[in-house]
């Protein structure tokens, strides 16, 4: 069995990227010079047949995947996996962690101007992101970043994929010093205002995510004052307590 055969046995029967020293570990008896010569052809070789399929670089790795033009035949099909699809606010949170990394909770909500910890959790599930260290600051709070799940995800083959920092919004460009992070966490999703607002078109994984982070209702406020009698309160304030106050209605 020559080594291009290993290679792309290793590689049809894997369902996540490998990188070429994960592959060598096949055998002994490869090492990643051959691995990586192995793969050239087997690309020249997808590419000449015209081959359905192709080996990507993604996630710093490698992987057999079917063509993009063949995706409209795929989807008539239940058994073929999709990937999850992500609600606004998850992909805003993780736009501001990719760019950002490592970041803590409090400059997302600074960002964003909502609290984040619902999708934080929701991210972290996905394996989208993870715990990659703490800040120095009070409380050494927690510092998230992306995963090499994401990459796979959004079919990267690593970071520098990502659009430029000048292509972005200037949010996301330009980082602003904040004061020291919440030590507790007392910071909680429902003291923030209104995520769920706004966002009628979600779908309903969206919706219950929105929901996560929405605040509650806050109490009804006391009714209004009648314009006419805040005007007559003004008028006798200025005039004096014991002045009567002419009144044009009356």
């Amino acid at each position: 069995m020559n080594v291009q055969q290993i290679v792309e046995a290793v590689l049809f029967a894997s369902d996540a990227p490998l990188t070429a020293s994960e592959i060598a570990r096949a055998d002994e008896a490869l090492d990643e010079d051959q691995v990586e010569q192995a793969l050239q052809m087997l690309r020249a070789e997808y590419d000449d047949a015209a081959r359905a399929f192709q080996i990507v670089e993604l996630a710093e790795g490698h992987q057999i995947l079917t063509r993009a033009e063949f995706a409209p035949y795929l989807e008539r099909f239940d058994n073929v996996p999709r990937p999850s699809r992500l609600s606004g606010p998850s992909l805003e949170t993780l736009a501001i962690i990719a760019y950002r990394q490592p970041i803590g909770r409090l400059e997302m909500e600074y960002i964003r101007g909502v609290g984040v910890s619902g999708v934080i959790r929701t991210l972290q599930e996905r394996n989208l992101i993870d715990v990659v260290g703490r800040a120095e600051g009070l409380g050494r709070p927690l510092l998230y970043g992306t995963t090499r799940h994401f990459l796979e995800h959004f079919g990267f083959r690593s970071l520098e994929d990502l659009p430029r920092p000048e292509e972005l919004p200037i949010v996301l460009r330009e980082r602003i010093p904040l004061g020291p992070e919440d030590p507790q966490g007392e910071l909680e999703d429902s003291d923030m205002a209104g995520e769920g607002q706004g966002m009628l078109d979600l779908s309903d994984e969206a919706a219950q995510e929105a929901a996560q982070e929405a605040a509650p209702d806050e109490p009804d406020a006391e009714p209004d004052e009648d314009p006419d009698e805040a005007v007559r309160s003004a008028q006798a304030a200025a005039r004096g307590d014991g002045d009567e106050v002419f009144d044009p209605d009356r």
